[in-house]
């Protein structure tokens, strides 16, 4: 068996929520006759993704949301699928990247998939003639919901979005426990050094950045955060984590993370005061967290010494950059772990076929994934895991739904 096949096989056995659904969707057909256009991360789990929404009636056209995120194993045995296109390739430039997309919107999709709203913006920018026959669409990622929120406050939203980011059964489990382990895993898979010991920095306090710092102490490094948000800095206080400015952390840090989804967040003056040998990694959506041009600008040569890990020297000491500053998990891993998927491509899914039917109804703009299917997800995930819990009686019930009762 090839290794996209093997890796398909892998997931799909793995996946016990999205089996559940898959089985559903291949009873109801609730996608018959649709087009589904998606932007992913091209990896086995999203394969997955695209056998259920094909078990349910849809023609699936996939191409990825990042550049160096596709494993060209799992893109090849998604092709050899009836109903299955997929146009992403790993390493491509800008142009390219574009051009996959266009190919997958060339398609006339019914429904977009996206993740970081890529897919979206092209739409309501080069591909403006595909909006009226677009019931809407699902974003995946923190970083495309925020550009997609600010699409609706400039009025220009043209379709319903549904956020599966912020499903609770997403950014709760996906967020922080899936960025957590394949950050590292990624890191520790590129340069194969000792996370013990080391002082590590990590630039947000949002999920992501949690579970990362989280993680990070369990490897048994010495952690700092900065912030921008003053609640969420004094969240990171009361976990237990030293928080300063990246300005006073700059010529401290072993290893340096970002979190962040915003730009400029490591920029020319840190790499300025960090010591010989500093390792940086981004875990944000978008390569711009680093300032990657003036790492590059201010370097006075550059070299690969490992698998994604490019090194520069800068006046003497040597800075090291992993993935060329992008989404580090998956330009130099598999991603989230495939249970944590299981849950949001879940969502995905069940959020597809809610746009199939209630799509034409909804407003203009980002909906929040309806509670019942954010529900249902934890609820098949807890069945897969074999745990029950209690249920409310009918007493309980007319307790927290009445007022009267007190001291």
């Amino acid at each position: 068996m090839r290794s996209g096949e093997m890796k398909l096989e892998w997931a799909r056995r793995n996946m016990k929520v999205l089996t559940k659904i898959r089985e559903e969707f291949e009873k109801e057909r609730p996608l018959e006759g649709l087009t589904v256009g998606m932007a992913l991360h091209v990896e086995a789990k999203t394969g997955v993704l695209a056998e259920t929404l094909v078990s349910g009636g849809a023609e699936v056209h996939l191409t990825g949301c990042n550049p160096l995120s596709t494993q060209e194993d799992v893109a090849r045995a998604l092709n050899e699928r009836a109903s299955i296109f997929c146009y992403a390739k790993r390493g491509c430039n800008v142009r390219e990247y574009y051009e996959a997309i266009d190919r997958v919107l060339d398609a006339s999709p019914d429904i977009l998939v996206d993740d970081g709203a890529d897919m979206v913006t092209r739409v309501h920018g080069e591909r403006r003639e595909l909006i009226s026959e677009i019931i809407g669409a699902t974003e995946e990622t923190t970083t495309g919901v925020n550009r997609l929120r600010a699409m609706e406050r400039n009025g220009i939203l043209s379709f319903p979005i549904i956020a599966v980011n912020d499903a609770r059964t997403k950014y709760l489990f996906d967020n922080r426990y899936g960025t957590g382990q394949s950050t590292w895993d990624a890191i520790m898979r590129s340069t194969n050094i000792l996370i013990a010991g080391k002082t590590v920095v990590i630039a947000g306090y949002g999920w992501c950045g949690k579970g990362v710092a989280m993680r990070a102490r369990g490897l048994g490094a010495r952690v700092i955060v900065t912030e921008v948000d003053p609640v969420r800095a004094l969240e990171a206080v009361m976990d237990g984590f030293e928080v300063m400015k990246m300005w006073d952390a700059s010529p401290i840090g072993d290893i340096f993370i970002t979190t962040t989804g915003n730009t400029g967040v490591i920029r020319e003056e840190h790499f300025e005061r960090m010591k010989d040998g500093a390792i940086l990694a981004n875990a944000g959506h978008f390569n711009v967290e680093i300032d990657v041009e003036a790492l590059r600008r201010n370097s006075e040569s550059s070299k690969k010494v490992r698998e994604n890990v490019e090194e520069f020297s800068i006046r003497g000491k040597r800075i090291y950059l992993l993935a060329e500053g992008r989404l580090v998990n998956l330009a130099a891993g598999d991603g989230h772990p495939i249970e944590v998927m299981d849950m949001s491509f879940s969502n995905q899914a069940l959020s597809v076929k809610y746009l199939a039917k209630h799509g034409r109804e909804l407003e203009k703009r980002v909906h929040p994934v309806p509670e019942e299917i954010d529900r249902r997800v934890a609820e098949l995930k807890l069945e897969s895991m074999g745990i029950e819990i209690d249920e409310l009686t009918e007493e309980q019930m007319r307790y927290l739904s009445g007022w009267k009762d007190g001291t």
